[in-house]
């Protein structure tokens, strides 16, 4: 933490030399650090306009592998590498002022350790006898019992320092050389801002109850209002299509808007005056780098309107061709089942004027041999040679040969008796008629 707090102390201290106002070098120490982060916010905001650009293909990922969602993200994360963009810079820029935040909240705590460099206990006692640490503690009500000893805890540092001004510096310098110390490192710290307001000391409720109590009461009030307008003037710059207007009149951006300044509040009013200056300077710097950024971001914004409006062009043609093709093919079902009711009620009237005919063999009574006959004719000669059972698989076919091309079996042989011998006759013998025999012999 010492590597990290150190260069921004260096800092602090750098402006309130240049400055003389612990105000004014906390507004342009939040100067620098927005000159510094500018380029950051810059890409952070076309990454957003790019984000709200691709969100027409999202939504198509999304109708596509919806159901999926380890295919979805894939598919998502091929999208932001083919894009080249980087989901989290459109919002990682916001955070990097509460970062700063975090790490001015210790330098201000503790000025006489970051800003004097001293921070061992005996030189921080030599400086609470020096100035009165347990009169002045009683007097102010920092703390409730008087105490020679000082105690590095929560704001007492930051209430030291405010105790050494131009009248005691000298008397603190030597009884922390005394003690041990780098007494040429202390110097008087003007905690007034313009006189009004004194940001060594925390914000009361009962603003009455201590000294400027009413220009530290209205620190927190006018952090809260600077942020809820910083808010909208943001959400009004990122609307630049649908989803972002949508979210911003959503309800948990209404919430947010409510409970944002309720934080702010209570922060102003549990820290010292100093972060809280801190936070309406960065608040009314930030109003103006959206300003800044809206104009040098204003043909991307412009790009970004167009390609939004040409997306909706095109998901109303989708969304009407979409329509024309359910409604062909809901005509075109409507036309085959009239068409399939038709045949059915022409098949129907056939059947019913087949049954009126006597003696009529019917088509489908002719089908034998398949499962969804509804009846056979009568076939004499189904189980003959020449019968449909003989060949199965086949419509029976009546009056059917057998085929003279298929091979037929032999029949084996059979000996044939021998024929008795007959007596020959002469025929000139028998043609002759017999004497005495008034008729001719055949």
């Amino acid at each position: 933490m010492e590597i990290i707090l150190t260069p921004f102390a260096w800092l602090l201290k750098a402006f309130y030399s240049f400055c003389g106002s612990y105000g004014l070098a906390l507004v342009f120490f939040a100067l620098v650090v927005k000159v510094v982060l500018f380029p950051l916010s810059l890409k952070g905001k076309r990454s957003m306009i790019q984000m709200n650009i691709l969100q027409g293909q999202m939504q198509k990922l999304q109708k596509q592998y919806g159901k999926d969602r380890q295919r979805y993200n894939l598919e998502v994360q091929k999208l932001y590498q083919k894009e080249k963009i980087n989901p989290m810079g459109g919002c990682l820029w916001s955070f990097i002022p509460l970062l700063i935040l975090m790490i001015l909240y210790p330098i201000i705590r503790e000025p006489i350790h970051y800003m004097m460099g001293i921070n061992d206990a005996n030189s921080l006692n030599a400086i609470a006898q020096a100035v009165g640490w347990s009169t002045h503690a009683v007097d102010m009500g920092w703390i409730k019992e008087a105490a020679d000893t000082f105690t590095n805890s929560g704001y007492n540092q930051l209430y030291l320092a405010s105790l050494i001004n131009a009248d005691n510096l000298s008397a603190v310098q030597q009884a922390v050389t005394a003690a041990g110390g780098a007494g040429a490192n202390v110097f008087s710290i003007n905690f007034s801002l313009f006189g009004l307001v004194d940001l060594s000391q925390v914000p009361q409720l009962q603003f009455w109850t201590i000294a400027g109590g009413f220009g530290l009461f209205l620190l927190p009030v006018i952090s809260a209002v600077s942020g809820v307008l910083f808010s909208l003037i943001s959400m009004k710059t990122n609307a630049i299509n649908k989803q972002s207007a949508q979210a911003a009149n959503s309800g948990s951006a209404k919430t947010m808007l409510i409970i944002s300044p309720l934080i702010s509040l209570w922060i102003g009013f549990a820290m010292p005056a100093a972060l809280c200056l801190y936070w309406v300077a960065n608040n009314l710097l930030s109003m103006i780098q959206e300003f800044l950024c809206s104009r040098i971001l204003k043909k991307d914004y412009e790009e970004a309107a167009r390609k939004q409006a040409e997306r909706e062009r095109q998901e109303k043609e989708e969304e009407k061709e979409e329509r024309r093709r359910k409604a062909e093919e809901r005509a075109r079902r409507i036309e085959e089942e009239k068409l399939n009711r038709g045949k059915k009620k022409k098949a129907e009237k056939k059947h019913e004027d087949e049954e009126k005919i006597p003696g009529i063999v019917k088509e489908y009574s002719c089908v034998g041999l398949r499962q969804y006959a509804r009846g056979r004719a009568y076939d004499p000669y189904r189980y003959s040679e020449d019968g449909p059972t003989c060949y199965p698989g086949e419509a029976p076919i009546f009056g059917r040969k057998p085929d003279k091309s298929a091979p037929v079996e032999e029949e084996p042989a059979q000996e044939t008796p021998a024929l008795e011998a007959v007596p020959q006759v002469d025929a000139s013998a028998a043609d002759t008629p017999a004497a005495g025999d008034g008729e001719t012999k055949e």
